[in-house]
């Protein structure tokens, strides 16, 4: 996932506790007339503390009593659990994971007609919305795809990613043979690899991919798999090592910017970390290739929402929309960019994005994005757990493309 959420919209943090300001009681109201509310975060502390900072100085009369936890998984579970106990934080994120079940649940409240979603691009309504109805406030868009090493590409002919897959894999057999780790990919979320080339499948498919299968017209075994066997070849042809199922995306992000490895996937959320990391790096960032029948593309999507818990008072949610209501003005735009480099996409604020960025920049904007966890129309949180496993599986050689796929089917079957 962002984080995000594959991140993805996707900055991860030690699960932790915060008071942003102390003094004010975990009622409704205090005495004062001012009120607390709970939200649970997964963007980091780090990143949030000066925001929620800022916003409690603009607005005294509210608290914001903030938690965090990582995603995607562990927060999806950390949520789902406090949700079913009854104890849902007022403020808490939508994601492509877990939007069916919120919504079909009535965990959520209808944001549709609160000012702040005016100047929302509709792209970011629609994926957390349903039938005329906004269930999260998503003010950005993200995209991932491959960060590389200019130098290191520079020593074996090229200038950047290829835009085919054919020459993508000949250029990482180049490094190797020059000494180079080639490509590393975390492969704790579903990889952005895979997500990319099925989002450039279905931006040529009509209907669309998922809404194929889902009518039951196909099956992932007959969509997924020869994307699945493409991608394995990183495996069957030695370039990349089974071991990376050890890697989670810091790990990969940090090889990266101690110039270990050539290429890895990544979204702008690596960026201040590797640029404070390695100032001298000489790197950029390109889209996935295509396959042969195919186009380069990007995993991406609207990033997550925020949401306000339909369990919370009348006093607490009034004062969750004034949160919201910041957390979309300017100010709150431009300083959630800063902290994130996400690509915010609300009329009030344009985002000067990071050179090293730049080439992504118009597939965003333009909604060029996919992440199959946001277009997967039911079981969205059993089929993203069940992916992540069995591609794992496939990359330690212990099944094939064909058998990851036809998982996915036993699994979308209720078997």
């Amino acid at each position: 996932m962002k984080s995000r959420t594959l991140r993805a919209v996707a900055l991860v943090a030690g699960a932790s506790l915060a008071l942003v300001t102390a003094g004010c009681s975990a009622g409704s109201a205090s005495d004062d007339g001012s009120t607390t509310i709970s939200f649970l975060s997964w963007t980091g502390q780090e990143q949030m503390k000066p925001i929620l900072e800022a916003f409690h100085e603009e607005h005294p009369e509210v608290t914001v009593k903030a938690s965090y936890s990582p995603p995607v998984a562990e927060y999806i579970q950390t949520l789902q659990t406090r949700v079913l106990s009854g104890t849902a934080p007022d403020v808490f994120v939508i994601a492509a994971e877990n939007k069916t079940n919120l919504i079909d649940s009535g965990a959520v409240i209808d944001l549709a007609d609160e000012p702040f979603m005016d100047g929302v691009q509709e792209f970011n309504l629609d994926t957390y919305g349903r039938d005329g109805a906004r269930y999260g406030l998503s003010l950005s868009s993200w995209a991932a795809g491959y960060a590389y090493n200019k130098d290191m590409l520079a020593e074996v002919g090229y200038d950047g990613i290829p835009e085919t897959w054919d020459e993508f894999l000949k250029m990482l057999k180049a490094l190797k043979d020059a000494g180079h780790t080639p490509f590393l990919e975390s492969v704790d979320q579903l990889p952005t690899t895979v997500s990319a080339m099925l989002g450039a499948k279905t931006s040529e498919m009509e209907p669309s991919l998922d809404e194929q299968i889902f009518s039951g017209d196909s099956t992932f075994e007959d969509e997924w798999t020869p994307i699945l066997e493409e991608y394995n070849k990183l495996f069957t042809e030695d370039l990349v090592s089974s071991d990376v199922v050890a890697l989670d995306g810091d790990q990969v992000r940090d090889e990266f910017a101690n110039e270990r490895v050539a290429i890895i996937n990544a979204g702008p959320w690596i960026i201040n970390a590797v640029q404070e990391a390695n100032p001298e790096l000489n790197w950029a960032f390109g889209q996935v290739p295509g396959l042969a029948d195919g186009k380069p593309y990007q995993a991406g999507a609207a990033a997550p929402g925020y949401a306000i818990s339909a369990k919370s008072d009348e006093a607490k949610q009034k004062a969750a929309k004034t949160f919201l209501g910041w957390l979309a003005s300017e100010d709150g735009v431009e300083m959630f960019h800063e902290a994130t480099n996400d690509v915010t996409v609300t009329e009030n604020f344009e985002p000067q994005v990071n050179p090293v960025f730049e080439s992504m920049v118009e597939p965003i904007r333009g909604g060029e994005l996919y992440l199959p966890m946001i277009s997967w129309q039911r079981k969205e949180d059993l089929l993203n757990v069940e992916v992540v496993a069995q591609i794992q599986r496939m990359i330690q050689g212990q099944i094939s493309a064909e058998e990851v796929a036809a998982a996915l089917d036993a699994k979308l079957a209720g078997s």
